[in-house]
């Protein structure tokens, strides 16, 4: 099961439209997650994301600023799958 984390202060509609298509296409695909939304400022900055929604899986920041495609998020999910 993937450990993903959306980072995002939740004042901007990117940040859960972002945890709605991960959600949309984890679903679609059958793989198991565990979505974490994080809103804290000083978490997000220990990340090193500067630009939100950031995108975290496994402990990886693997995207930071905008929506990401639901290309990338199929790929994200693909690569490693349990």
């Amino acid at each position: 099961m993937k450990e993903i984390k959306v980072l995002g202060t939740g004042c901007c509609g990117s940040c859960s439209a972002t945890v709605a298509l991960i959600e949309q296409v984890a679903k679609a695909k059958g793989v198991g997650i565990n979505l974490e939304k994080v809103v804290e400022m000083p978490e997000i900055v220990r990340y090193g994301v500067m630009s939100t929604p950031g995108v975290v899986i496994d402990g990886k920041v693997v995207h930071a600023g905008g929506v990401p495609s639901r290309d990338k998020i199929e790929q994200w999910l693909a690569s490693g799958q349990d």
